[in-house]
């Protein structure tokens, strides 16, 4: 096997998606830079769908590396260049550790300058101190509005100071046990959405919105929103998501 002497890395595409197009050129400049010290490889899901299935994906484009036969998930969007840069020679210093390769870069990490708000709202974040770190995000976030990143990490910060208190192993078997409970059920949510849980996240607030009315519905709605914008705007979970929720309102 290739990936046994040398990182692979394999991007699932389709001619329908844009994205496709862009993340593969990308991916095959970088791989130019790095003078063939990684193999670049695609599928087509549309001429090779049953590999597609294989890998259970939902969504392209999506990139893997493979080290040693191991399959890695790198992304399923397309990430700015320094950020696949980063995250290549990250997988670099991965392989060598698994004897494939070299852990030496051979394009050196791109120095990515953060905003102010944003540097200190990260340290925050290690800290765990997510009150100060919603704060240094909404700082950005007035000084720039309409910035996406400063929206995300308010909304993410928002959803580790709602878990934070909760215990999973009491709430979500209390949320099944009680589902006209709409406070439990938003609570299970948010651990589910924490956990990686999409769709048990998005399915359980969608038929809660079905069953309940007036501000309680309302304040439901408004919570799933705000979990929606937590996730990449082309997952496939969250377009089915988003198409649920609008045949459960109207």
């Amino acid at each position: 096997s290739l990936s046994k002497t040398k990182l692979v890395i394999l991007l699932l595409w389709s001619e329908r998606s844009p994205q496709s197009i862009e993340i593969m050129q990308m991916l095959a400049k970088l791989e130019a830079e790095d003078k063939n010290r990684w193999l670049f490889g695609t599928v087509n899901v549309d001429e090779q769908a049953a590999i597609a299935q294989a890998m259970q994906i939902q969504s392209v484009p999506v990139a893997v590396a493979i080290i040693a036969e191991q399959f890695l998930p790198l992304f399923e969007s397309v990430p700015p260049a320094d950020q696949v840069r980063l995250v290549i020679n990250k997988l670099f210093e991965v392989a060598a550790q698994k004897g494939v390769g070299s852990a030496e870069p051979t394009v050196p990490n791109p120095e990515i300058k953060l905003e102010p708000e944003e540097e200190a709202a990260y340290e925050a974040m290690q800290k765990r101190d997510y009150k100060a770190a919603k704060e240094h995000y909404q700082k950005w976030l007035n000084r720039k509005p309409g910035e996406q990143i400063a929206k995300i990490g308010i909304a993410q910060a928002d959803l580790l100071l709602r878990i934070e208190p909760l215990n999973p192993s009491l709430v979500i078997p209390k949320a099944q046990a009680n589902p006209a409970d709409a406070i439990l059920q938003m609570q299970a949510a948010d651990i589910e959405i924490a956990q990686g849980d999409l769709e048990s996240a998005f399915n359980r607030l969608i038929k809660t919105i079905k069953t309940t009315s007036g501000e309680q519905r309302e304040q439901v709605k408004n919570h799933l929103l705000q979990l929606f914008t937590l996730v990449d705007p082309n997952d496939s979970r969250l377009v089915k998501a988003r198409q649920q929720l609008a045949s459960a309102l109207f």
